[in-house]
């Protein structure tokens, strides 16, 4: 049997010592420098949902919480803030582990049937006075951070987040089409039945205007009328999240998703018009034959 390798007596490399605790004591004395100069880090988790929220249905399960038409914003008992949207996405400003998990449960209890299958984003924000506002190694690097502030960077996170989420429907739209464009390629046809490309087209119109219409990526939030700070950031995170491009993307596909559709559509319509056209005439000379038949 071999003898344990953990019994084995362990000696000291006083150089190796004397570097470990060197590196300890820069990591302690940078740390102890960037607290006297004010600096702070904030954290922001985003969770998206398939589902939809209805804010005034959830309000209910947050008393005490504001309620706006945009979001549901409240803090919580540990100083961090939790945002609801409406598109379905929520995002925990500086709020621990435990405290999420929590406020998500009380989330599934206020709206039963979400899905467990969610989109998780994270974003860091160094709070540093004298800073101008800058992304730093994917850092948003500001002078100072308000509730403003952080309510506009939780709205581009949520947003990211959220549109993740749509990028995979519509992916998964986009395969779909393909499948169905395909027989047309090879073939030159398509099945006859025309329900489910219709009930398919309609998913791609909902997705479209869902996306459209309650992303709103292109209105800025009330918030950064009263500061004019707040543009710049708003600006450069979504150039950091690429949100614009993003939406362009996402549009382009549905559409062209769609208008591949309406095509196929059109297809199947003149096939089954073919062969109703096809029957009629066959009832007509199956009819001139029976005449015929019966003077004979």
């Amino acid at each position: 049997m071999l003898p344990a390798r953990f019994d084995a007596p362990q000696h000291s490399n006083p150089a190796h010592d004397a570097s470990a605790a060197l590196t300890v004591g820069l990591s302690r004395t940078a740390g102890s420098a960037l607290l006297q100069r004010g600096v702070r880090t904030h954290h922001f988790a985003a969770v998206a949902f398939e589902e939809n929220l209805s804010l005034r249905d959830v309000a209910v399960a947050y008393p005490g919480a504001k309620v706006g038409h945009r979001e549901i914003h409240f803090e919580t008992r540990d100083g961090g803030e939790v945002f609801i949207y409406p598109f379905g996405a929520v995002v925990f400003h500086d709020v621990a582990g435990a405290t999420r998990e929590t406020e998500l449960r009380r989330l599934r209890e206020a709206r039963p049937g979400l899905t467990t299958q969610v989109v998780r984003e994270s974003f860091t924000v160094r709070e540093e006075p004298g800073q101008k506002v800058d992304i730093v190694e994917g850092t948003l690097v500001v002078d100072e951070f308000g509730p403003g502030r952080s309510a506009v960077v939780a709205l581009i996170v949520a947003q990211s987040a959220a549109l993740e989420y749509y990028e995979r429907i519509v992916a998964d739209l986009f395969s779909r089409t393909s499948e169905l464009v395909e027989p047309l390629e090879k073939r030159g046809s398509v099945p006859l039945g025309t329900r489910m490309l219709h009930r398919f087209i309609g998913q791609a119109i909902s997705t479209r205007a869902e996306v459209f219409t309650v992303l709103a990526l292109l209105d800025k939030p009330d918030a950064i009328w009263d500061d004019p700070a707040l543009d710049r950031i708003y600006d450069e995170l979504r150039a950091e999240f690429d949100l614009v491009d993003r939406y362009t993307a996402l549009e382009q596909k549905l559409r062209g998703s769609q208008e591949a559709l309406e095509l196929v559509l059109d297809v199947a319509r003149d096939r089954r018009m073919w062969l109703l056209e096809f029957a009629i005439v066959m009832l007509i000379v199956l009819e001139l034959l029976l005449a015929l038949a019966r003077r004979l």
